[in-house]
């Protein structure tokens, strides 16, 4: 049974949002002196809270298993509304057409009944949990191309200084993976592809593991909160920083005169509980949906909310390495191998020898990019990592398989947006978002040209794994989403 209201008072800043950008704000602020409270709707889903689960020994030895984690993680934003009959149910099993009047606008399952499947962002999925998606990232971090998506609001030395400091707290390091066999094969044979592209290790949120060399550690929201701010949470007794799990915001209070807000409507998910929360200041960090979704239910609506939505086409493939590229780092004849690798060779060989494949098992995989540029305008990572698809099947050896993912760019349109439902509500009981989404000409002329150039890349690298052939994934799976979702009150 739900108690009465609780209240929380004596708030310097409310942060709702426990992902990359709230918790940079966290730092900043606890730094300069606020208290800081910080609510999430997730739970916390490791020890230390906004972790990356990658971290983990089993799931940086195996891919596949954390392929799995990431998509129980992942929520549909949308999902158009699908009425079509279980046709091998038992005839003697309850059964209804929801087609008939009488069913007509009836929701399950988060569908929604107002999405046009035709203009849906399929892919888009959400992650309700301590740290958001940087809980299962890929970690990829380069900056964006500064003459065609930068924004020009700021200036080149205002964009230097933001990325020198989001990289600090972002650990980025490039040369991690400089030790691994299977980078330096997969580098070495793009370059050859591609020598006028700029190829480049990937630009990353990761360090070195001192204890194991044949570990990293990824960067979560927790090492972008920093020692600081996590050793605050393990005292109950301070203020200073303070983290609230299962919480939703579902409406900002503004003042009489609505130029101000003054208060947070929340409600804790675990006791059914409403809680109001009075701060000075309040920043919504939650996400390119959940962020105008709050701001629309507070009635807070400037003409472009949710307007100018855009998200990274993106297309995908998996190949095997080419048979002549395994020989060659079995005698060690590949170009660009250091005398290192090639005693690493040698001792698997030696320690394995029924093993046909020469590469050490605990090899790190191999992180390449080719940058963003006005000729190509891609970002193009070449490596192995896991995503919620790209399972590899279990015959197959995941040594010897890269993944290709190229990521396009679109031209912002007003028209390409995200509205509220007043009458249909999501999971949490908020306005249901419906999207309104297509690619212009232009940017199904440049997607086209996109997967044309992995292919190529591809081509280099080995043959096609059977069924990951070159393919576009469904929009919204690069989940990389923008929309306008400003307010200044």
């Amino acid at each position: 049974m739900a108690s009465k209201v609780r209240e929380i008072k004596d708030v310097d800043v409310l942060i709702i949002g426990s992902g990359p950008v709230g918790s940079a704000f966290a730092r900043e602020l606890v730094d300069g002196g606020r208290n800081v409270l910080m609510i999430d709707a997730g739970p916390q889903l490791s020890k230390v809270p906004g972790w990356h689960l990658k971290n983990s020994y089993v799931y940086q030895r195996d891919f596949n298993s954390f392929t799995g984690l990431i998509a129980s993680h992942l929520h549909d934003a949308s999902v158009s509304t699908s009425n079509k009959p279980t046709i091998t149910l038992d005839p003697a099993a309850f059964h209804v057409d929801l087609t008939a009047p009488e069913h007509t606008g009836f929701v399950r399952n988060n569908q929604n009944p107002k999405q046009n499947p035709f203009m849906n962002i399929d892919g888009e999925a959400e992650a309700f949990c301590v740290g958001g998606m940087a809980v299962h990232w890929t970690c990829s971090i380069p900056r964006e191309n500064p003459d065609i998506e930068r924004s020009g609001l700021l200036s080149d030395s205002e964009w230097e200084a933001l990325y020198t400091k989001a990289e600090g707290y972002l650990c980025l390091h490039s040369d991690v993976f400089d030790d691994s066999i299977r980078h330096i094969v997969v580098k070495n044979t793009i370059l050859s592809q591609f020598p006028d592209r700029g190829v480049r290790n990937l630009p990353l949120a990761v360090q070195a593991n001192p204890d194991d060399p044949a570990l990293v550690k990824w960067s979560g929201t927790d090492v972008i909160l920093g020692d600081k701010l996590i050793d605050l949470l393990k005292n109950d007794d301070q203020k200073n920083f303070q983290l609230l799990t299962e919480h939703i915001c579902y409406e900002l209070g503004q003042s009489e005169d609505g130029k101000s807000i003054h208060l947070a409507r929340c409600r804790d998910l675990t006791k059914n509980q409403k809680v109001v929360i009075y701060a000075k200041q309040f920043v919504v960090c939650a996400g390119a949906v959940r962020t105008p979704q709050l701001l629309h239910a507070s009635g807070i609506r400037p003409k472009a909310l949710g307007h100018y939505l855009c998200e990274q086409p993106k297309s995908f493939c998996q190949v095997v390495l080419k048979e002549q590229t395994v020989k060659d780092v079995g005698d060690t004849s590949f170009i660009g191998l250091t005398p290192a690798m090639k005693k690493a060779i040698q001792d698997h060989k030696d320690a394995n020898p029924k093993d046909p494949v020469p590469i050490p098992n605990d090899d790190k995989a191999p992180q390449v990019n080719i940058p963003f540029s006005k000729a190509y305008p891609f970002h193009c990572q070449i490596h192995r990592d896991a995503f919620k698809y790209g399972k590899v099947p279990p015959n197959v050896d995941d040594r010897l398989i890269v993944d290709l993912r190229w990521f396009g760019y679109m031209d912002p349109a007003f028209s390409n947006r995200v509205e509220f439902e007043s009458d249909i509500k999501d999971r949490f009981g908020m306005p249901q978002p419906t999207f309104y989404f297509q690619l212009s000409d232009t940017d199904a002329k440049r997607s086209h040209e996109m997967i044309d150039d992995m292919t190529k890349a591809a081509v280099a690298l080995g043959g096609f794994l059977p069924g990951s052939e070159p393919q576009f994934m469904p929009i919204g799976s690069s989940l990389h989403l923008t929309v306008k979702h400003h307010a200044c009150i």
